[in-house]
């Protein structure tokens, strides 16, 4: 009887160790499957008429802003060419999340590859850290051309403006490119489900059975020196700002100047607000905030502001509502 038992325990062990050896190669070779929205999995067919509506608007929208740029030699200038970058940046962030999600919703597409995911996760941290600093270097233009209207020229010429879309690409490039190597070391031997709509970086790293407090200090630390350096430079830049313009001795000249800055504004609370909030509630929220509530603020941030940020620059910004008559007439005497 007794030998019976330590048989029956050491096939248990035995098939335990195996187990475990297949999980942590299926992971690698079998990929990841994304559930989609937790607990509203009856409500994913409802959900994906909105957001393919909001993705679509997103693409329609930077389309149009960015061929309204590059049509209008008159749109050639620091503060415009920003606003291009912008928009691609909306576009590329956009999509590197919503076809994949709206395939989830529509056909039950939840698998993807773990390169896949990999992949998936960089260009969305890449992007997002990417649309930070186009933020920061707006925020300069517009502190250059109120502060110091007069060196502007000299300031902003094209050759800074390069090597500010080539700090941008290189910083986002040195922040994430690390993070891949960071979860290809881990030993994966769990689950391979993930409760989201995307692969992201501690989504990724939790399905690990090793130690990954290296991932949680990287995540934090990237998150820290990229977006909250942004968010410093950028409120301190409309801090200094705001007193320039409330100096200015024309009413006239003030009511421009503000309502320049107020669409900048309005663009960076929309990016950021969503965006801070989803961390912070994830973070400090636990389990009093339902996890599909993360989840839908997740996918809101990377289609609501890409989507709004047309109409509000189309809205508010004269020159780009001129161009967009222009290129329009243009289109229309062609066609004719």
């Amino acid at each position: 009887m007794g030998k019976a038992r330590a048989l029956k325990k050491i096939m248990a062990l035995s098939s335990a160790r195996s187990t475990t050896a297949v999980n942590d190669s299926d992971t690698r070779t079998t990929g990841c499957l994304l559930t989609g929205i937790p607990g509203l999995e009856h409500l994913h067919i409802w959900l994906s008429i909105p957001f393919c509506a909001m993705y679509v608007a997103a693409l329609a929208g930077n389309g149009i802003l960015i061929c309204i740029i590059l049509s209008q030699p008159s749109l050639h200038e620091p503060m415009y060419i920003f606003l291009s970058m912008l928009a691609s940046a909306d576009i590329l962030l956009s999509t590197s999340t919503m076809p994949k999600t709206l395939a989830n919703f529509w056909l039950g597409s939840s698998h993807i590859s773990f390169d896949g995911c990999l992949t998936q996760m960089f260009f969305i941290h890449f992007l997002f850290v990417a649309d930070s600093a186009v933020l920061l270097a707006m925020a300069f233009d517009r502190f250059v051309a109120i502060c110091s209207p007069l060196r502007y020229t000299t300031v902003l010429t094209s050759t800074v403006i390069g090597k500010i879309v080539a700090a941008t690409l290189t910083r986002s490039l040195i922040i994430m490119f690390p993070s891949i190597f960071l979860l290809k070391r881990l030993r994966y031997c769990r689950i391979n489900i993930i409760a989201h709509t995307f692969c992201e970086h501690m989504g990724i790293a939790r399905l690990s059975c090793s130690d990954i407090s290296i991932n949680v200090w990287y995540g934090l630390a990237a998150a820290l020196l990229s977006t909250g350096l942004d968010i410093i430079l950028i409120t301190v830049s409309y801090i200094r700002i705001l007193r320039a313009v409330f100096r200015l001795p024309s009413r006239n000249a003030r009511s421009k100047a503000l309502s320049t800055c107020g669409s900048h504004v309005c663009v960076i609370l929309l990016f950021y607000i969503p965006a801070l909030f989803s961390v912070f509630a994830y973070r400090f929220g636990g389990r009093r905030i339902p996890r599909y509530v993360h989840i839908l603020l997740a996918n809101l941030y990377v289609v609501i502001p890409p989507m709004l940020n047309p109409i509000i620059y189309g809205g508010r910004t004269k020159q780009i509502w001129e161009g967009a008559k222009q290129m329009f007439s243009h289109l229309a005497k062609e066609s004719k």
